[in-house]
């Protein structure tokens, strides 16, 4: 593909604001939208089985909107509208996350390729797809446990003969997952759980790879192409293909090293306003590609929760400290009853300490603890600094 002429050069430190503010961490968080409005403005959030404070899919509206209530982010996603209509469904993107629900149709090339795909990982048995299938059009919204076992044995991986097509269901789109309950999908058919304006395939792979290419681009508010494909785990060349007509438009920017794409309406005015400080969770879109982080943030990235203890580094899920538009830090968390534990803490250097006393008594708060503790520090010099600075933090929260 040849690349057009950049329109625009930016420095580093204007693509890194200008990629804070596309994702909701530089200026007025938008509390009116609030949750929806979140969703709707990253265009996917991920969602994860690991709960430490809480799990990702809750974690990511809390970093942009602070201390919103658990239960509230869990209605914003699930519940109906007054229309009777969905907000949200769950599907393949990033990996499996939640999606406004309007994007349905720009996930067709998706459900065709799946449909079109000559192997799986796991067998189908004879009739299962139309009995799971049969059984929800006759009982309504059910879990693969209801559908008659999520899996034969304990391991993980030995799927049920319900589990396997109705995760071929999914899919394929014949599908949704409406909910989750207790962590299991919650599964309804399509046609009943997706406005019927919306229930279609009409759209061709050219205009719902445009549409995702695009909503990438505005999301990430700057991002090379493969920043851009990774959003929505799209190939190289599938971006390729669309990227001229996406709305997008060329840009240089320093340290780089690649051609680079942006939102022209982040271009516009320059980007302005209050940093959040807030812990991340691993799995957030401003961190979720280590390339793009380091980039930005100079700042190396890896969830370590599979990988073996003794050769953990930062924690089994050492989350990102953001203050001031830089990441910090990290903290490994924990919860003891009460207490939010910082099992483990990285911090670049002293004028950390402050920002991360700071994201640790703000998130304690939101999961109702009532004191921090804090346990390993990377440079132990700044251990008895952090805990003094969390314990004038947390009296001050307190009065």
């Amino acid at each position: 593909m040849t690349t057009p002429r950049p329109l625009t050069d930016l420095s580093a430190d204007e693509a890194r604001r200008i990629a804070l503010r596309a994702q909701g961490f530089l200026g007025a968080p938008d509390r009116k939208g609030g949750v929806r409005g979140v969703l709707r403005h990253l265009g996917a959030v991920q969602l994860d089985t690991i709960s430490v404070l809480a799990r990702s899919h809750e974690l990511i509206p809390y970093a942009r909107l602070g201390a919103v209530g658990r239960k509230a982010v869990e209605d914003a996603y699930w519940n109906t509208a007054a229309s009777g209509e969905p907000h949200a469904f769950e599907y393949w993107s990033h990996a499996a996350c939640i999606l406004p629900v309007e994007e349905w149709p720009h996930f067709a090339f998706r459900r065709r390729a799946y449909r079109a795909r000559p192997h799986w990982n796991h067998d189908l048995p004879d009739g299962a797809y139309d009995q799971v299938v049969k059984q929800l059009r006759a009982e309504g919204p059910l879990t693969a446990t209801e559908l008659g076992g999520a899996k034969r044995t304990s391991e993980w991986w030995d799927w049920s003969g319900a589990k396997v097509a109705v995760e071929r269901a999914l899919m394929y789109g014949e599908v949704v997952c409406v909910q989750r309950r207790g962590w299991k999908r919650v599964y309804d058919l399509a046609e009943r759980a997706i406005p019927d304006t919306l229930l279609h395939d009409e759209l061709d792979d050219a205009e719902c790879l445009r549409r995702l290419v695009g909503l990438a681009g505005r999301s990430l508010g700057v991002g090379t192409r493969a920043d851009i494909a990774d959003y929505h785990r799209l190939k190289g060349e599938q971006v390729d293909a669309v990227i001229a007509d996406s709305g997008l438009v060329p840009v240089t920017v320093e340290g780089w090293g690649k051609p680079a794409w942006a939102d022209p309406a982040a271009l516009e005015t320059p980007p302005r306003g209050r940093h959040r400080t807030t812990l991340l969770s691993p799995f957030d879109s401003l961190v979720w590609e280590r390339a793009r982080a380091e980039r930005i943030f100079g700042f190396t990235h890896r969830l370590e929760a599979y990988v073996p203890k003794p050769k953990r580094v930062y924690g089994y899920f050492a989350m990102p400290v953001l203050a001031g538009g830089r990441l910090v830090g990290r903290v490994d968390p924990a919860r003891e009853g009460p207490t939010l534990v910082a099992k483990q803490v990285t911090l670049d250097g002293p004028k950390a300490v402050p920002a991360v006393a700071e994201a640790l008594v703000e998130a304690a708060s939101w999961v109702n603890c009532t004191s921090v503790r804090v346990e390993r520090v990377d440079a132990p010099e700044l251990h008895a600094p952090l805990t003094k600075e969390v314990t004038r933090a947390l009296a001050t929260a307190l009065r």
